[in-house]
């Protein structure tokens, strides 16, 4: 845990009490705060009360009081509205902070060489497994990483602050938009496709605040940008001419004249401005797809940036497990693999899955957003068939009618069982059942984790019965 110090003997109240409020209640605490902590949902109150959480209702409290009102990143923040416990804030001028941003000063108020380095990883899509991919590289190479942030492990709940670690954090656009403080001495920007738009007020909201990534860099700093769309050119472009730090492009689309390329799954260092070859990404299994690839070549910027040689970088990206979730296979029937990519929650994430494998039964669906699958459709012959589950079953399967076969399931054990069925009767070989839904998961599951670990149990659970029929 890293202490929050800087509001020792004063009142600091606490909204929203998952994974971060939680961290954050009991790193301000451990730090001497008076900590009250409260959350709209009862049962989430029972948990950090049990967790040695001090409960406080904050609507009931004088809010004069308050140095600081520290918000979770789920609660909205300025759109579709502010929460009213922001606007609570704003009335008694309370400052309004995240826990990122008590990370950022807690190094901050560090002497120049006892802050440790700060990797930070943001993007639309891809930035879980870069930042995994990052802190599996750092360690294999002897490197002190802490790996946390919108991912895993809260910030505030990693080891304790050390001048030689390195955390690598993954940055989600919620987090972002409240922080002032925080400087990373490599920031990652993967790509940009519209995503969250109502909780930053349309694209350009969005937009500004993954920018606040390079906000606070500095002259010899690093920015790493991909090169694969139009937004993230324009920001790289931007930055190398006004950017006080050097700026190096990643791409798996295009042969860079400095930058890093992943090219027909060849991974080259080209920073030289001489291209050399770093490795064959299909010996990484871990890392189908271009997007993946992406993902490899902004990793290896990140780590060459800190000195590791490109050999041991290289070999860990060749032995990184992957995470679950994303592109993960989770068993083999008969010939029919199974790829749980649960964590493609929109039409980007899961074109990625998609342009990954062929022969593909497909299951989709869920909570829609806005722009639904149509802006698949040039992936739709990559489709055998297509199993759709959720609220989106009946707008997918309109969107698909005379394109794909499409069968509307209802639920995900139903998709599975349809998908299974008629992968294994057509006979063909390297059939996919590929779950990546498009969607968000809240119609019918907690969240896309949930989604992912009913689809395995499902898998695993229908494995033995066949392995009696064969046998």
């Amino acid at each position: 845990m890293i202490p929050i110090t800087e509001y020792a003997g004063r009142d600091v109240a606490v909204f929203g009490l998952g994974r971060t409020g939680l961290s954050a209640a009991k790193a301000l605490k451990a730090g001497g705060a008076r900590v009250h902590a409260w959350d709209d949902n009862e049962d989430t109150r029972n948990k950090a009360e049990a967790a040695g959480v001090p409960l406080s209702d904050i609507n009931k409290r004088d809010w004069q009081t308050f140095a600081a009102l520290v918000l979770s990143p789920g609660i909205p923040y300025k759109f579709p509205q502010p929460h009213r416990i922001v606007r609570m804030a704003e009335m008694t001028g309370v400052p309004v902070v995240g826990d990122m941003e008590l990370f950022a000063r807690a190094v901050q108020s560090l002497p120049e060489r006892g802050r440790p380095k700060i990797i930070g990883i943001t993007g639309t899509n891809g930035k879980s497994t870069t930042t995994a991919l990052i802190g599996h590289i750092l360690k294999q190479a002897g490197r002190d990483a802490r790996i946390g942030g919108n991912i895993g492990t809260g910030v505030l709940d990693l080891a304790a602050l050390h001048a030689n670690a390195v955390y690598v954090l993954e940055l989600s656009s919620y987090q972002l938009d409240l922080v002032k403080s925080l400087h990373c001495d490599i920031a990652v920007l993967l790509n940009m496709s519209p995503d969250h738009l109502d909780r930053h007020g349309g694209m350009e909201g969005y937009q500004a605040a993954k920018m606040r990534i390079f906000q606070n860099q500095q002259k010899g700093d690093i920015a790493i940008v991909g090169f694969d769309d139009v937004i993230t050119q324009s920001i790289a472009i931007g930055l190398a001419g006004h950017g006080p730090g050097r700026v190096i492009h990643a791409s798996s689309t295009y042969t860079l004249g400095r930058g890093i390329s992943a090219i027909d799954g060849k991974l080259y260092d080209n920073q030289s401005g001489k291209a050399e070859l770093i490795g064959n990404l299909a010996e990484c299994p871990s890392l189908p797809g271009k997007h993946n690839h992406q993902n490899a070549a902004a990793a290896y910027a990140a780590c060459r940036a800190l000195g590791v040689d490109p050999d041991v970088i290289f070999a860990g990206i060749r032995s990184f497990p992957g995470l679950p979730h994303r592109l993960e296979t989770v068993g083999e029937i008969d010939g029919v693999r199974f790829i749980n990519d649960s964590k493609a929650t929109n039409a980007q994430a899961a074109e990625q899955a998609l342009k990954a494998f062929k022969n593909v039964y497909w299951i989709a669906g869920g909570v829609p957003k806005a722009e639904g699958i149509a802006p698949l459709a040039p992936l739709f012959p990559n489709v055998a068939k297509a199993y759709l589950i959720g609220e989106a079953e009946e707008a997918f399967a309109a969107t698909l009618k005379g394109k794909v076969a499409a069968q509307q399931c209802g639920t995900l054990e139903n998709a599975v069982a349809a998908a299974l069925h008629d992968a294994r009767g057509a006979g063909e070989e390297g059939a996919i059942v590929l779950l990546s839904p498009a969607c968000a998961s809240f119609d019918q599951f907690r969240d896309f984790e949930e989604r992912g670990d009913v689809f395995r149990s499902i898998v695993q659970s229908m494995m033995p019965a066949v392995l009696r029929v064969m046998a």
